[in-house]
């Protein structure tokens, strides 16, 4: 009798099969961030996630944060972390920190990329003149050089991944007189995706995803529409820190994107049980005309 054990294991190949017919030689966009950045096991499951989406014919593009790790080196050159409205505010030095810490970030993600044997080319918006911006106000306030982007100009993207490199990109883009700003990384994905047409935006979190009611965690909801995803932030349904996250799905769905997932990067392989299995775990986000595929039984996300 052959063990249930590999039956199982058989189970959960034939499971995937159609979200890889679906989605072969699509653009998976993954924001990269949160705990899943510090803790090396959770940093080696997520990169084994998204070596395995290119390894099945998806064409995956990483764009990551680095919050953390800069608030580490701010603090230990002696610096203090300071943030507007949860902004950074980004002076001369800081900025130049911020480059320093997102570059050495940058390349240990595609040291270990490589090291699962895929070809991975690490970038910052300034390279090809990817991420345009302009300076970012807080309220009216100057945060220093944060910036807000204006104007994505992918070619350098599509060109490694038609060479068959999986681009890894650090949010720092330029204004027109080449002086160089710190981005939010969710907005850097965000346009990012929506330049690239991309099929998927996954953003991995320190959330688990979206509730109906915040306090009750047995309120997760697996799909959601544009419209109703509005509704939840007009009746104050969500919490502050899935407001602007809620905002920028429904910005990149705008922009063309078919679906954007929050996934909650604590847990291992995320984005595999996501893109892979019937029922998902974390949210997808997805336009109104987009069929559902969320049943009770059967999903394609």
């Amino acid at each position: 009798m052959v063990n249930q054990k590999y039956l199982d294991k058989a189970e959960v190949l034939i499971e995937a099969l159609p979200y890889i017919q679906r989605f072969n030689r699509k653009i998976v966009v993954v924001k990269y961030g949160g705990s899943a950045m510090v803790d090396e096991e959770l940093k080696k499951n997520v990169i084994e996630d998204v070596v395995l989406l290119k390894l099945v014919g998806f064409k995956p593009i990483i764009v990551h944060g680095g919050g953390k790790e800069i608030n580490r080196w701010v603090e230990k050159v002696g610096m203090e972390p300071r943030f507007v409205n949860g902004l950074r505010v980004t002076d001369t030095d800081t900025m130049e920190l911020a480059e320093m810490v997102l570059g050495k970030v940058n390349k240990e993600l595609v040291s270990l990329v490589q090291s699962l044997g895929v070809k991975a080319v690490g970038i910052s918006g300034k390279d090809g003149g990817l991420l345009h911006v302009d300076k970012k106000l807080s309220d009216g306030q100057d945060i220093g050089f944060v910036g807000e982007i204006n104007k994505v100009t992918p070619k350098l993207l599509e060109d490694l991944l038609e060479k068959d490199f999986l681009p890894i990109v650090c949010p720092i883009g330029m204004d027109q007189d080449c002086h160089t700003y710190n981005i939010n990384a969710d907005d850097a994905a965000c346009a990012i995706a929506s330049a690239m047409n991309a099929e998927k935006l996954a953003f991995l979190t320190d959330m688990e995803g979206v509730y109906r009611d915040p306090q009750d965690p047995k309120t997760l909801i697996s799909e959601l529409r544009v419209q109703e995803a509005r509704q939840l932030i007009t009746q104050g349904n969500v919490g502050g820190g899935m407001i602007p996250k809620l905002n920028n799905c429904i910005h990149a769905i705008q922009e063309g994107v078919n679906r954007v997932h929050i996934l909650d990067g604590r847990i291992p392989h995320s984005l595999l049980l996501e893109i892979f299995t019937n029922k998902g775990i974390g949210t997808a986000i997805l336009r109104e005309d987009e069929e559902r595929y969320y049943h009770e039984n059967e999903s394609v996300h």
